[in-house]
């Protein structure tokens, strides 16, 4: 195991113990209303990005939907949309497909520690859960760091590393979520440190010669190969944030393969579950060769 290791905790029991609450309270409030046999199924769990909520209503919930979605509204006096999400994410594109159960639109304007995104929560890939992780990874940039953020979607890492005074290329290939990063950089006035490309992320051509100080890789579910596509581009010394999928017991195997390409390993932590029994991790890596 490498010498400079480090977990976090704060953060994370905070955020896990907020959503239990929120849980809890949707399920005692939806008792006598929907059948127990049913509400049993029913995580009770929901995500709320600015004024929309998401929630997975299982099919012996059916019947109830609407009544999942009238009791989020009654609870969340800030949510105007509910949606319910009845297929996960598995296009290039990384959007899931659903079912508006209550409200006119599905664009938000969703805020994190002082920035603010504009986007179509039905047409990106954005999760609220990762906000203290970005801010984790974001805090460390310093005024004029060259950045490179692969997949970066509407902009979550994007905006706050440029704020800091960091040179930003920002490469996505979803047409819309490249709308909505570079309308997201205007509403954040940070146009002139982000170099914004659409294009997909795989095609490094356009990366060649180049080389970067810091390089946060917020790999899409199901790629394997995102660390050993972008590592090259890493300046001597310079600083990796990977993020990957995997079961507990395949992480320390994961590990032992970093520090065998040379990599100097200074910081791993999950990042919540992602399907039964998988999560998303994290990685800081120092490139020393």
């Amino acid at each position: 195991m490498p010498t400079r290791y480090s977990l976090l905790f704060g953060n994370g029991f905070i955020g896990i113990h907020a959503e239990y609450l929120l849980t809890m309270r949707l399920k005692d409030l939806l008792k006598g209303r929907v059948p127990d046999e049913a509400l049993r199924r029913f995580s009770g769990r929901f995500d709320v990005v600015g004024d929309v909520a998401i929630v997975s209503v299982p099919m012996e919930m059916e019947a109830y939907k609407h009544v999942v979605a009238g009791t989020i509204l009654s609870t969340r006096k800030n949510v105007y949309t509910v949606l319910n999400k009845v297929q996960k994410a598995a296009s290039d594109s990384r959007t899931a497909s659903f079912e508006v159960l209550a409200g006119d639109t599905t664009i938000t304007r969703y805020r994190e520690f002082g920035f603010q995104y504009r986007f179509d929560v039905t047409k990106v890939f954005f999760t609220s859960r990762m906000a203290y992780e970005r801010r984790r990874v974001t805090e460390q940039v310093e005024p004029g760091e060259t950045v490179l953020v692969p997949f970066c979607g509407v902009g979550p890492y994007v905006i706050p590393a440029a704020a800091r005074g960091g040179r930003v290329t920002a490469i996505e290939k979803n047409p819309e979520a490249y709308g909505w990063l570079r309308e997201n950089i205007v509403l954040n006035h940070v146009e002139g440190p982000v170099t914004a490309i659409l294009g997909d992320a795989r095609d490094t051509g356009h990366l060649q010669g180049k080389r970067f100080d810091r390089i946060i890789i917020p790999t899409p579910y199901g790629m394997k190969d995102s660390l050993d596509l972008f590592a090259p581009f890493a300046a001597r010394d310079g600083m990796i944030h990977f993020y990957t999928f995997g079961a507990r017991n395949e992480i320390p195997a994961l590990v032992d393969v970093l520090v065998s390409k040379g990599f100097d390993l200074t910081f791993q932590d999950e990042c919540g579950n992602v399907a039964p029994g998988i999560k998303r991790w994290v990685f800081d890596l120092v490139k020393t060769g």
